[in-house]
């Protein structure tokens, strides 16, 4: 008879074979390994407490420990080991780490912007967050986190189409506990974090967690010295949210504050109220330029470029930003005629705003006073060190979120619970970079937020064995309203274009949901649910160019009372506003069934099938250079996902091994397109999106135990709406396309070494996670400079516990010190390619204690 252990290891072999060609569901256990083999995981992924091998959803679950030992601090970190999941610590032009890009299985959103909801609904202690601001959420202590992958629609709701994020915090407990560490490492940097259980009473219970966060910016700016004297403008010199502005650009600073009571009034009655309070204030996130587009093919300073009467621009040749700036300087008053630019070239700004109006840029290199010559933009920009830059305008990153939430569960019977969650939360958030490495005002952009949401959820959780098998039941529901407002400035060509957007939203919805779980037998069970969604939309947005480019662009003065109207402006009241007035509410409505089977071999076994539909609310572009008539909509997304599953528990309880292939199609999707300076979101068409997920966790002896995962995508468009042929392209909506935040491969190995010291209580224990991503798109035009390449990350630890109740770990990050480009914007019009890269190689060093 072969012997147990290695049995074991055959198994891993043959599942580190196969597992690189499916794709991971990795669900992990604070602790594996010991005579007693993995740890049970309990997920509330179906509104009630289950064992996750249970619950036929692809779900990855991590524990606070296993987090923490990994130095994971906030949930963009949870990327690099879960498969099939991108999450971003930003999104383009944001520039702060507050706002969360997240996608799971192709699915997901890439903006920050109030009007625009995200693909992945993160959910703390049962609160939905609705904006992708303030979603990124820190995480001292939780006491696990759930990504459940696929379409949630039917018990989490809309916009979680791609699939939800449950963080679950720590729960006070029945004795007084302290638990605490402070951290160090490169950059400065020092983390002070603790949580306290305080039991108040034998039913009430409480407890109490802080965090500080600290890190120097890794992007140092430097002064540019390689030039002779030349016009340098101050940065208040344009509207701005802010000028605030930093040594360094990628910081950390941010501190938090939460506490939790815990009521136990009877044996049938439990009150949680939860508050927690988070203030970030920090450099804004790094940039770097990737290339400068002063000299691409139709440019307006591109020769031999035919003249048109009354415009500086012959249709159809194209312009940008860049050439604008550095034909106007560089050029004669004859050139300047020549081209019909003495507007473009003349004083910027207007003459309804005259605090706009600043000196001309015409022929400011090229005539005899060189006291005000200007530095051009070009190449000399394009960042050669993605540790260096040398910006001079903002860079900031700030931002309050604040919010309480209260449950309720009452057990009208042994076998039947109402729950209710109340929730109410708060955000303001500001931002501001410098996006062209330079000390030019070239393009600089700030944005502010504020919003508020209250929500409410009743639910009937219960079961009951009378129908002739198992019967679990969920019914609720829910209802959620939020006011949004939000601001932002750009820059562009030192002051050619100055746009101001001032949103504003309100939105309600009101949703009814509910799902049966009947085990009909030892071997068979099914699943039925389904959620309706009501949602009303409102908005108003007011979008406005103080510099009048339009205007310029035409030599059409703003003053001259035709030339709103020839131009196209929709409100002749306010002739500088780009964005039509009394945007009409709109209504969503929809229903998101999900159908299921389980077949259950062996105790330890379960074979699962699903059919799910998933949602995601439509609404408004924004961000308009150009005047238009009508606003511009896009619609709601659908997403209908067949998915066959395995989790199985083997050898004893030592051996986990789950995984899943899925097939989804995915309908009318958002996806943020970059048409000329302007980011709007569209609707691209339809993809069917194809994967597999596999993972195994092994406790192979009491010292050795082993994760891995694994996962493939082939997510790309079948059908397109909009654009077709050249512009659909260059735009990256041609049938075939693939969808941006896809990796094809993804393939994460985590050993964990547990070896005992002394006679004593002591480990040591070496934590190890290697990661390989395949190359992935960051934006929907495909641009190859923002390509993320295919990346082998590795990330180690090593700590010592002693016995007693104190550790230190020694860490390091990115040790394979891998740099890409996180996200980023192709602006052709504006002259640039600009994006934010990943954070390099760090080491830090942890004092953990417990009493």
């Amino acid at each position: 008879m072969i012997n147990r252990k290695i049995r074991l290891l055959l198994v891993c072999s043959v599942a580190a074979i196969f597992a690189p060609g499916v794709a991971a569901q990795n669900a992990e256990a604070d602790a594996v390994g010991g005579g007693s083999g993995l740890d049970e995981i309990v997920v509330t992924a179906q509104k009630r407490a289950e064992n996750v091998q249970d619950v036929p959803i692809a779900i990855a679950a991590f524990g606070g420990e296993a987090i923490q030992q990994r130095g994971i601090s906030d949930v963009s970190q949870l990327s690099s080991i879960t498969p099939s999941v991108v999450l971003d610590a930003g999104t383009p032009f944001a520039g702060s780490g507050a706002a969360l890009g997240a996608t799971i299985r192709g699915i997901g959103q890439n903006d920050f912007a109030v009007n625009v909801d995200p693909g992945v609904g993160v959910y703390l202690d049962g609160i939905y967050l609705a904006r992708t601001v303030g979603a990124n959420v820190a995480l001292p202590d939780v006491e696990r986190v759930e990504v459940l992958k696929g379409p949630q629609g039917t018990l989490f709701g809309r916009n979680t189409i791609g699939g939800a994020i449950n963080i679950v915090t720590h729960e006070p407990g029945d004795e007084f506990r302290f638990k605490g560490s402070v951290t160090t490492g490169r950059f400065e940097r020092l983390d002070v974090a603790g949580t306290a259980d305080i039991p108040l009473s034998e039913t009430l219970k409480s407890s109490i967690t802080f965090a500080s966060n600290h890190r120097d910016g890794f992007v140092k700016r430097v002064p540019y010295t390689q030039a002779g004297p030349y016009v340098q403008e101050p940065n208040t010199l344009y509207r701005e949210v802010g000028y605030d502005s930093s040594s360094r650009e990628g910081g950390v600073g941010d501190w938090s504050l939460r506490g939790k009571l815990k009521w136990e009034a009877s044996s049938s009655l439990k009150v949680t109220v939860t508050g927690d309070y988070y203030k970030q204030n920090t450099s804004g996130l790094p940039n770097i330029v990737l290339d400068v587009l002063d000299d691409y093919p139709g440019d307006f300073a591109g020769p031999g470029a035919p003249l048109v009467p009354g415009s500086a621009l012959t249709p159809g040749t194209g312009y940008n930003f860049a050439g604008l700036y550095n034909f106007c300087i560089n050029s004669t008053p004859a050139q300047i005629m020549g081209r019909n630019a003495q507007s473009i070239c003349g004083p910027r700004g207007n003459e309804l705003n005259p605090s706009t109006i600043l000196p001309a840029l015409g022929s400011a290199n090229v005539d005899a006073d060189p006291s005000n010559n200007r530095l051009p933009y070009d190449d000399r920009w394009v960042s050669t060190n993605w540790n260096r830059s040398y910006a001079t305008g903002n860079s900031f990153a700030r931002s309050k979120t604040w919010g309480f939430s209260g449950a309720l569960d009452w057990s009208l019977s042994p076998d039947i619970t109402l729950r209710s969650i109340t929730g109410y939360r708060e955000m303001e958030w500001a931002s501001g970079f410098d996006g062209d490495n330079s000390p030019i005002n070239f393009l600089h952009v700030s944005n502010s937020a504020k919003q508020h949401q209250f929500s409410q959820e009743f639910q009937l959780v219960g079961d009951t064995d009378k129908l002739g098998g198992k019967l679990n039941y969920v019914l609720g529901a829910y209802y959620f309203s939020e006011k949004g407002s939000e601001d932002g400035f750009v820059t562009i060509g030192t002051g050619l274009l100055q746009i101001e957007g001032p949103i504003d939203v309100k939105n309600r919805n009101v949703s009814f949901f509910g799902q049966l779980d009947w085990r009909v037998s030892d071997l068979l069970g099914f699943t039925l649910g389904g959620r309706y969604t009501s949602e009303k939309k409102a908005f108003d947005a007011r979008q406005t160019d103080y510099a009048g480019f339009s205007y310029d662009l035409f030599n059409c003065p703003v003053t001259v009372a035709i030339c709103p109207g020839i131009l196209g402006f929709p409100d002749p009241n306010d002739p500088l506003r780009v964005y039509p007035p009394n945007t009409p509410d709109r209504k969503f409505h929809n229903f998101s069934p999900k159908f299921g089977v389980q077949l259950h071999p062996d105790d330890d076994v379960m074979v699962y099938g699903s059919y799910t539909m998933g949602y995601k609310v439509g609404g408004w572009s924004t961000r308009l250079q150009n005047p238009t008539a009508t606003a511009p909509t896009f619609d709601d997304e659908k997403a209908k996902t067949l998915e066959l599953g395995l989790k199985s528990t083997l050898l004893d309880r030592r051996l986990r091994f789950n995984a899943a292939v899925f097939r989804t199609i995915y309908d009318n999707i958002q996806l943020l397109f970059q048409r000329g300076t302007n980011p709007l979101i569209e609707n691209a068409g339809k993809a069917t999106i194809k994967g597999a997920e596999a993972d195994l966790t092994a406790s192979i002896n009491d010292y050795l135990s082993l994760t891995m995962s694994a996962g493939y995508l082939d997510a790309k468009l079948t059908e397109v709406i909009g654009p077709t042929g050249p512009d659909s392209v260059q735009l990256g909506t041609s049938v075939g396309a693939r969808l941006p935040k896809v990796p094809k491969f993804t393939f994460n190995l985590s050993p964990r070494v547990t070896l005992p010291v002394g006679a004593g209580d002591a480990k040591l224990v070496f934590q190890g996670d290697y990661t390989h991503t395949s190359s992935m798109w960051n934006d929907a035009q495909r641009t190859f400079l923002l390509k993320r390449p295919t990346t082998d990350v590795f990330n180690a630890s090593l700590t010592f516990r002693s016995g007693r109740n104190w550790s230190v770990t020694l860490g390091g990050t990115n040790l394979s010190n891998e740099r890409y480009v996180v996200n980023g914007v192709a602006q052709k019009a504006g002259g640039l390619v600009y994006g934010s890269p990943n954070r390099p190689r760090e080491w830090y060093a942890r004092l953990g204690v417990e009493f």
